[in-house]
């Protein structure tokens, strides 16, 4: 249903949801722990960063976190921006258009199914995907739920802390 580039980016948001909100993530460790190629997966949080989602920085102590509260943010926010597939409005059983007033055997169920699809995408938050209460408080998650990878604190002079299951 996703595109490759599309579940990455999710994987990757559903990861930087799960660790303390003070940290970031670097983009080879995102690559690394969800199992996506690492100058591809760069170029996809890049994107995500443009796009507004997470934050980028540079330097020894930069990286990647969310720039919107995963109770806010949908499934939906962070798919599109990597499968926004126009729609062909062409009838799956004919070369004709789709016709909603002249429907053919597989439109009411067809159409049905594409309408759930949507709407399961653009109304889960990835704080639902994820099960959590509240992920604002994202650093007080309980030990199973956090993944296993490094992030780094955003404070200027802060060490590399180990997150661990």
């Amino acid at each position: 249903m996703l595109s490759i580039t599309a579940d990455h980016a999710l994987r990757a948001v559903l990861l930087l949801a799960r660790i303390p909100i003070d940290h970031s993530m670097r983009a080879d460790a995102v690559a690394e722990a969800i199992g996506a190629p690492r100058n591809y997966l760069a170029k996809t949080l890049n994107a995500l960063a443009k796009a507004g989602i997470v934050r980028s920085a540079r330097g020894p102590m930069g990286g990647f976190s969310l720039a919107i509260s995963p109770r806010e943010l949908t499934i939906a926010q962070v798919t599109q921006l990597f499968d926004e597939r126009p729609r062909t409005g062409q009838c799956l059983l004919s070369k004709n258009a789709c016709d909603p007033n002249n429907p053919c055997a597989a439109h009411v169920k067809w159409t049905a199914m594409n309408q759930a699809a949507l709407h399961g995408i653009e109304n889960t938050t990835i704080a639902e995907l994820l099960g959590e209460e509240c992920c604002d408080k994202r650093n007080t998650l309980s030990i199973q739920s956090r993944p296993r990878v490094s992030a780094r604190r955003r404070d200027a002079g802060a060490a590399l802390v180990r997150i661990a299951s």
